[in-house]
């Protein structure tokens, strides 16, 4: 070493310095990287990403190699910074030297290229990947050994090494990154995706077709009557029950009385021989779980019960795609008959419409957490049943009741609080 020049000694240091930004970027650029980017371009057969992936999976050897050659190759460049300095200036050049180099290695072979490759993470992982699996090759047993006795101190802590638990999202977080991708997706299928993940919340309770307002054939009817509703019926399938909802005996698709009716062979036993034997779902089924239930039973319609079996209405798939997509009409006079539009900018709601359908129509946030109809809401807001004209105010809404019958709120009016 006494005999090598003090230019190749500081082309070394130069070398090693370059060697230093390496490692450094290599470990911030691995840690910085998007794993669920790096996992789409390994699916779609990308080297680069397939290699980065490969050593992400056990980042705990990855760090291990990154941070044996940084620490290699900072202690070399010290050695040689002091040995040139020394020759230099003597033995008052090593403080020099010392100084000197900390800050050469924080700015040229910390700060700088980490701040690069938190920057372009891909820019860095993915040519570094290159040297970096060559190296975990030759070192091998040293980090196997190294990370074998932090394991043993880590494990006081609870802490494994190799666990790569922490990328993985749960519903929160997805939805969390859903939010953040605005620039990235379309708001209507941002809108969808969020929505998705809201089904796990909700249960077909919360949108159902609540039993006084499901249209059904009652076998108590006369037969005339039955079939002028039959042809005025605009729904594919109808419940048949006798007298009651609660003794349904069967479904009704209007595809298999369509050609009886032309016909007019339709009386109560033939309609009894189309009905199929209905589908009933408990009250508590999430929408998610409910959605994969239809697809299963080959099922489009359910009866939803509680717990002592008594019918509280009906869903449809149609619902549930709904609460995905939205309604399939953007018109408000067509999307519901409950929704009446005014002038001044306020509208005249039934009092029992679903509050989840007011908030998809109007793109509302009223609270859908206890109550379910807007006359519930009203009720349980006040605590008692109010007379007509009364106003209340929830959040950024105002209530003004217009008619209250039977012990429940007919007709509203809400405006939009400025």
């Amino acid at each position: 070493m006494s005999q090598t020049p003090n230019s190749a000694l500081m082309g070394a240091l130069l070398i090693l310095l370059v060697f230093s930004a390496f490692f450094s970027s290599s470990e911030t650029g691995m840690m910085a990287i998007n794993r669920y980017r790096l996992r789409h371009l390994a699916r779609k057969g990308h080297r680069a990403a397939k290699r980065t992936a490969l050593l992400l999976d056990r980042s705990d050897l990855l760090i291990s190699v990154i941070l044996i050659g940084n620490n290699f190759v900072n202690i070399l460049a010290s050695a040689l910074a002091t040995i040139i300095s020394a020759r230099l200036w003597g033995d008052s050049g090593i403080a020099f030297a010392t100084i000197g180099l900390t800050v050469v290695v924080l700015i040229f072979g910390e700060i700088a290229p980490k701040t690069f490759a938190a920057k372009y993470p891909e820019r860095v992982a993915f040519p570094a990947s290159m040297i970096l699996v060559p190296l975990l090759k030759i070192f091998y047993p040293l980090v196997i050994l190294l990370n074998k006795v932090c394991a043993l101190i880590m494990l006081p802590f609870g802490i494994k090494p190799g666990d790569n638990n922490c990328d993985q999202l749960n519903t929160e977080e997805l939805r969390t990154l859903v939010y953040e991708s605005d620039l990235r997706l379309p708001k209507k299928s941002r809108g969808m995706l969020l929505r998705i993940l809201d089904l796990a919340k909700i249960n077909v309770d919360d949108i159902l077709i609540p039993r006084n307002e499901v249209t059904g054939i009652n076998l108590d009817d006369d037969i005339k009557e039955i079939l002028n509703q039959l042809r005025d019926c605009q729904h594919t399938r109808l419940p048949v029950y006798k007298g009651d909802i609660n003794n349904t005996v069967g479904m009704l698709h209007m595809r298999k009385i369509a050609r009886l009716l032309s016909l007019e062979e339709v009386n109560k036993a033939t309609l009894l021989q189309e009905t199929v034997e209905p589908y009933y779902i408990p009250e508590t089924t999430p929408l998610h779980t409910q959605l994969f239930n239809f697809q299963k039973a080959k099922e489009r319609t359910a009866l939803v019960v509680d717990e002592y079996g008594d019918i509280l209405g009906l869903v449809t798939l149609e619902d549930i795609l709904e609460e995905i997509v939205g309604d399939f009409t953007t018109d408000i006079s067509d999307s519901s008959h409950d929704v009446i539009p005014q002038d001044d900018g306020s509208y005249i709601i039934d009092g029992s419409a679903s509050i989840r359908d007011i908030n998809r129509i109007l793109d509302w946030s009223l609270p859908t957490e206890e109550a379910k109809t807007i006359s519930g809401l009203i009720l349980e807001e006040m605590e008692f049943i109010p007379n007509s004209s009364v106003c209340i105010k929830l959040g950024n809404y105002r209530f003004e009741i217009l008619q209250v019958k039977d012990n429940r709120v007919r007709t509203v009016k809400i405006v939009l609080a400025a």
